[in-house]
């Protein structure tokens, strides 16, 4: 009898250092991982900026695109005429 509490006890020990031992090397996993998500969006911030800022540029000359190709096209070549006379006359001043 007394050498069954002896087993009892052992295991209950064994399994309690165990589940311990797991319980901080999981802790520190997600504590590593919790780290790593918080310190990448600061360090990203600037680079996410010029994205969006060379984004917005990219949609800006795509509207003009848009808009050069579904215009008449006389209305286009009035307009590039209209350019061109104005830079001749600047030219001749």
């Amino acid at each position: 009898m007394a050498e069954m509490v002896i087993i009892s006890m052992t295991i209950i020990a064994v399994v309690l250092i165990a589940g311990l031992s797991l319980n901080g090397i999981v802790e520190k996993v997600m504590h590593a991982k919790r780290v790593r998500y918080e310190a990448k969006p600061a360090s990203n911030g600037p680079e996410v900026h010029q994205i969006a800022e060379r984004q917005q540029m990219i949609e800006d000359r795509l509207r003009v695109l848009e808009r050069i190709a579904t215009d008449r096209g006389n209305l286009l070549s009035d307009e590039i005429e209209a350019l061109r006379l104005g830079s001749e006359k600047e030219r001749a001043q």
